[in-house]
């Protein structure tokens, strides 16, 4: 068993806010993300910056993840596992 990474309410807060607003300016790659946050949100410290874009960025990975898992699942004519699951990595 592995533990994960704890982060505030307010780095998840303020990252899910900006995937919705901005879905489209957000992908799996850190550094894009890192310079997205950056000119998104102004006044953060680099080390808070880094939080927010690694949270998107595991987010947008788990998503992507989840959505290949469906199309494997659909493929095969079964249904995906953890349909309708819609949790936020933490």
């Amino acid at each position: 068993m592995s533990l994960g990474n704890v982060r505030t309410e307010q780095i998840k807060r303020t990252a899910v806010e900006l995937l919705k607003r901005f879905p489209d300016k957000f992908s799996k790659d850190f550094e894009t993300n890192k310079h997205t946050v950056a000119t998104l949100v102004q006044g953060t410290t680099p080390k808070i910056r880094n939080q927010i874009a690694g949270y998107i960025t595991r987010y947008c990975a788990v998503i992507a993840a989840e959505e290949a898992v469906e199309e494997e699942a659909e493929i095969e004519g079964e249904p995906a596992e953890g349909e309708g699951g819609g949790e936020e990595p933490t």
